[in-house]
């Protein structure tokens, strides 16, 4: 047992860190990571912080090491590891006392949707879930199909008149803003209509749900809130990667459901066989139904998109105005209804040369100077900032791991792509992207360029992540 190097005690210690992690981290995950965690002992170096179970302590230390030990040491002054380990009974708000666990080979508390379970205790208030309603904006009415995405739209008019009984699980998948959560709202309206019960949650929502499940004993309300559904959408499913026990509880939602005959809906970033799930049978389920993607949208495409805004805006453009539009933003139906309704507001400020009929000829000087922030937006040149909040985001990794020594398959790629694109989106020397990527000398620079390069020759997967991350960067 070492000394405790500073002359506060354990308990003393982790408060300030809590203290800082407050105004560091948002409340939401402070909440649900956090709270009810205590200092306990200094041992061997390390501060032994006490959890409620072994699924917190797996979230802290793989997700929120790095910021919490820099609190740390600037608390005491010199750096000490962290030792996050589960303990017996907390006070925490409205948390259900948990079982110490005292064998090191313990497993993790999960939640099995197939196991009896007693019912929770009276004195237990009942979990109150944030409801995420469907956006009364999408429609199959307003959504334009063209030969990107009549695929999708065909399958999903197909799933909302026959829930359960066709493309049971429907996922569909596409890069940022190409129309995958209108499909998704536009099924919900159709059977909602049709009477039956429609559930719409987002990943984060349904993953943040479980979590307090299993810390505050609500196993059963979040079963039955889930079980109860005819219709379950559940958008951007990616976010599940590196969340084993989220995956855990999904698989059992989901073969609750599916085993019931009711409908299952989700929405991706990325084909299924790429999602890296930790857990192959959660792959398996997903990939049982019909797996359909979402293109980027084509010329004609484009302008039909722009036709269908204009009519929503009650509004007559000229058709140089559109065509002009869908040939400057071409990645995402966000961004071309976003320019549109700023050359609508323009020409509501006196520009009336932007308004009347289709055929009138046009300055499209006008046009530019209206769209000049947004187009220098979606065309900026993209930061180093930008490359590694994306990358980190996409493979579900800290950006310190990727700037630190870890090697494992995940972060070890996930290192050689920032490389690439430092290089390649940001145009950094290479011996700047060394420094930026914790200290590597230019020749590990060149190796993880020279490696991607070679990879994406054949590699159809990558080639495809290497296209949603640059999409990401104007989302």
């Amino acid at each position: 047992m070492t000394e405790n190097p500073s002359k506060n005690t354990p308990r003393e210690m982790w408060d300030a860190v809590l203290g800082e992690l407050q105004l560091q981290v948002p409340k939401p995950s402070y909440e649900t990571w956090l709270r009810g965690t205590t200092g306990v002992a200094v041992s061997d170096g390390a501060l032994v912080v006490r959890t409620p179970n072994a699924f917190v302590s797996e979230m802290l230390d793989t997700r929120m090491y790095s910021l919490i030990s820099r609190c740390l040491e600037g608390i005491t002054g010199e750096p000490l590891e962290i030792r996050f380990e589960v303990g017996g009974e907390f006070q925490g708000s409205k948390r259900a006392s948990l079982p110490t666990q005292k064998t090191a080979d313990a497993k993790p508390q999960q939640l099995s949707l197939d196991e009896d379970r007693k019912p929770v205790s009276q004195a237990m208030s009942r979990p109150s879930y944030r409801r995420v309603d469907l956006n009364g904006r999408y429609r199959f009415e307003n959504f334009i199909v063209g030969s990107s995405n009549n695929l999708a739209h065909a399958a999903a008019v197909a799933v909302s008149e026959n829930p359960g009984f066709v493309y049971n699980p429907l996922v569909i998948y596409s890069g940022v803003g190409l129309g995958k959560t209108h499909l998704m709202h536009a099924i919900g309206h159709e059977v909602r209509e049709a009477g039956h019960d429609v559930l719409y949650t987002t990943t984060e929502e349904f993953t943040n749900e479980y979590i307090r499940a299993i810390r505050e004993g609500t196993t059963e309300e979040f079963r039955d809130r889930y079980r109860s559904t005819d219709v379950l959408l559940l958008d951007d499913i990616q976010f599940i990667i590196g969340k084993e026990q989220t995956q855990e509880g999904f698989f059992h939602t989901f073969n609750a459901l599916h085993m019931a005959g009711k409908q299952i809906v989700i929405t991706c970033d990325r084909p299924v066989s790429e999602l890296s799930l930790l857990q192959d049978r959660v792959s398996s389920r997903l990939a049982g139904g019909l797996v359909v993607d979402i293109q980027i949208p084509d010329l004609e495409t484009r302008m039909a998109i722009l036709r269908s805004k204009a009519e929503q805006l009650e509004r007559r453009f000229p058709n140089k105005v559109l065509e002009f539009i869908a040939g400057r933003v071409q990645r995402n139906v966000r961004e071309l209804e976003g320019c549109l309704n700023i050359v609508a507001a323009h020409a509501g400020l006196g520009h009336q040369s932007l308004n009347g009929d289709p055929e009138a000829d046009v300055d499209l000087g006008l046009v530019e100077q209206a769209l000049e922030d947004s187009l220098k937006e979606s065309n900026r040149r993209v930061s180093e900032e930008d490359v590694l909040s994306a990358v980190a985001r996409y493979f579900s990794i800290d950006k310190s791991t990727l700037k630190g020594k870890k090697r494992d398959r995940t972060t070890a790629q996930a290192r050689h792509v920032s490389m690439f694109l430092l290089r390649e989106e940001v145009q950094l020397p290479l011996a700047t992207i060394g420094r930026v990527m914790g200290g590597r000398d230019h020749t590990t620079v060149i190796h993880a360029c020279r490696r991607i390069e070679r990879q994406l020759e054949a590699d159809t997967r990558l080639r495809r992540d290497l296209m949603n991350i640059r999409e990401s960067f104007a989302a």
